[in-house]
């Protein structure tokens, strides 16, 4: 077997040092002595595909991604989007984007040359706070996140304000009525549980293997967002038009 040899450099946004590694068709993002992801071991990433668009029943869902990492999650949601489908996927660091189109989009068969999917260089947090905004509200059917290391990050410490309340009421408000949130973690959370609770979803912990049925395990949250409740109108009064009531990354 051959040896370990580093193929590209660069600094997340975070300031640390993100090295890609290749041995024969094998690679590797370390960040120090952290591996953060791996093409061996992407059995998790699929499986958050499955668990936000297998219930999906229309043909032109919109699907958010935040990060791309090797392409995985990105081409298992492709393979399940209906044809008038479009995915948007938020990644914070350009050099993961250029790293994919440059070595890594055949692990995939090159997802990011889809028609219907769009790759963003951003801050999820971001995305799903312009999508919060009156204008667009409720605009995805499915809202996938697997950043540093879920819930608890440990890259960029910014990410946990995704996941604080402020962060949660954003996100259900760029997400339709019914839609489902995956969120990707090396464990169990059970204080990320309670504050999506908290926030109007309801919530199912699955663990997951990293390989297909055996290696490391790693937990999804999938959270569906609740049908709001409408108030009852008071006898006598007329309805008037509704109005809309009135973020991540590593």
């Amino acid at each position: 077997m051959k040896p370990w040899k580093i193929i590209a450099r660069a600094t997340n946004p975070g300031g640390d040092d993100l090295v890609l590694w290749q041995r024969d068709a094998e690679f590797v993002v370390r960040v120090g002595n952290t591996e953060l992801m791996s093409s061996r071991r992407h059995g998790s990433e699929e499986a958050m595909a499955t668990a936000a668009l297998s219930a999906l029943a229309r043909d032109d869902a919109r699907v958010l991604i935040g990060g791309l990492g090797f392409g995985y999650t990105l081409r298992a949601a492709l393979d399940r989007l209906g044809p008038r489908g479009h995915i948007l996927v938020a990644e914070i660091s350009n050099d993961i984007i250029e790293w994919n189109r440059r070595f890594l989009g055949g692990l995939g068969g090159q997802p990011m040359d889809d028609i219907r999917a769009t790759v963003e260089c951003t801050d999820v947090r971001w995305v799903l706070a312009r999508a919060s905004r009156a204008s667009s509200r409720g605009r995805y059917d499915a809202v996938l996140v697997d950043v540093d290391n879920g819930p608890r990050p440990l890259v960029t410490k910014t990410n946990r304000l995704l996941w604080q309340p402020d962060g949660i009421a954003a996100t259900s408000r760029a997400m339709k009525p019914g839609s489902v949130l995956v969120v990707w973690s090396t464990g169990s959370d059970p204080s990320f549980v309670a504050r999506l609770r908290a926030g109007g979803f309801a919530v199912e912990v699955k663990p997951v293997r990293a390989e297909a049925g055996r290696g490391a395990r790693h937990t999804l949250f999938v959270a569906r967002r609740g049908v709001p409740r409408q108030d009852p109108i008071p006898s006598g009064c007329q309805s008037s038009k509704s109005h809309p009531r009135s973020v991540m990354r590593r």
